[in-house]
């Protein structure tokens, strides 16, 4: 517990540090931008003084400064106007200034970037300067957005990497509790195949001990289920149709009277590659937890029918239903409506579904207070 709190306090730091250190990195970001803003204002002004000083030059007037000034000037750029007229263009392309509907636009652009600096350089007389961002003022002002792009990408491969070593750790340990769980049933199971063997001996009628065969039988496939949990499973060519009758049958005589059965299956097979015992612990979960959704009464069917190279089967049931906002979250680990339960069984039946027959299961429909229909999508194994 304590060690849980620390690491979540840690990771509060790192995340205050980390939003501290942008906030700041963002802060002189503007700040220079500010000032760069500001020093080609000046640069401007002097830029303005310059362009009077030549128009009201005589003869004598030394001009050596102003054209230094005029020269110096590479990177901004300027469009000096008189009464509404371009007179000039300065760092500007040619084909823009030719172009009057292209000069005007640029000239607007301007206008939004800078103030205008008007110089009058005689009484009632005077000319607007107007002039935009340097190229270094321009890549300085989208730098932020460039620094947040890469800070989101980063921070979105830290998540995905955290998320996914989270996973691995917990499909690490629901597979050694798997394997664990199948151990310790193992054990007590070898003691009663024992027993049976010696009741058989003892006269007693044979429908008894057959029936805790197939009881006994049914462990040893829920010991097999555990045991390939964490495995590659070996996939072997089958008729879907009757390994899932094989196993609704199984159910139906386990269950409640009250429960009404019913199926639609194609008379011929229909081949898919599939592993037997985790294909009858995916139909055992549906059915169960159908079962539990009507609370132990109510119409249950499967259906399966073939659609091109994919064979559909479908758990309907009339329960409770399922709302439209947890039609995926049913499927997440720990997710239950139930009082008692660890929510793990749908999906163990979506990873077994999806990750080892390389199928897709999906709530096909469910209304609240009506019930619900679960499918399973398998592709065909096409015959060679």
């Amino acid at each position: 517990m304590f060690f849980s709190e620390r690491r979540n306090t840690t990771r509060w730091i790192i995340i205050c540090a980390s939003f501290l250190i942008i906030s700041l990195i963002l802060w002189n970001t503007y700040t220079f931008f500010q000032i760069f803003k500001n020093e080609e204002r000046l640069k401007m002004n002097l830029w303005a003084n310059a362009q009077k000083t030549l128009i009201n030059a005589d003869e004598n007037s030394d001009v050596e400064l102003p054209l230094q000034i005029f020269s110096n000037n590479t990177s901004i750029p300027i469009i000096l106007t008189e009464k509404d007229s371009i007179i000039s263009a300065i760092n500007i392309d040619e084909t823009i200034i030719k172009d009057k509907h292209r000069a005007t636009s640029f000239l607007k652009k301007l206008k939004r970037e800078n103030e205008a600096i008007v110089i009058e350089y005689a009484p009632g007389k005077h000319q607007e300067l107007y002039y935009g961002n340097s190229e270094l003022l321009n890549k300085l002002k989208y730098y932020p957005i460039a620094l947040l792009l890469i800070i989101f990408l980063f921070g979105g491969l830290v998540y995905n990497f955290y998320r996914s070593t989270k996973m691995a750790t917990q499909n690490k340990l629901w597979a050694g509790m798997a394997k664990e769980t199948a151990h310790q049933i193992g054990t007590p199971l070898s003691s009663l195949i024992g027993w049976v063997e010696f009741l058989k001996t003892e006269n007693i009628d044979e429908s008894i001990t057959s029936e805790i065969e197939k009881d006994i039988e049914r462990l040893q496939t829920i010991t097999d289920r555990f045991s390939k949990i964490g495995s590659t499973p070996v996939l072997e060519n089958k008729d879907i149709v009757q390994e899932t009758l094989n196993t609704y049958d199984y159910l139906q005589s386990r269950f409640s009277k009250q429960v009404n059965f019913s199926c639609q299956m194609p008379k011929t097979p229909i081949m898919v590659m599939i592993n037997p015992i985790l294909h009858s612990w995916t139909i055992e979960n549906l059915v169960k937890n159908a079962i539990d959704a009507m609370k132990g009464k109510g119409n249950l069917t499967l259906k399966i029918e073939q659609d091109g190279n994919l064979v559909k089967i479908n758990v309907s049931d009339t329960g409770i239903g399922i709302p439209k906002n947890q039609f995926k979250t049913i499927f997440e680990p720990g997710f239950t409506t139930k009082k008692r339960g660890w929510g793990l069984g749908l999906s163990l039946t979506k990873r077994i579904v999806e990750e080892y027959h390389s199928g897709k299961i999906k709530v096909l429909q469910s209304e609240v207070g009506k019930g619900t229909i679960i499918q399973l999508n398998y592709k065909v194994n096409s015959p060679s």
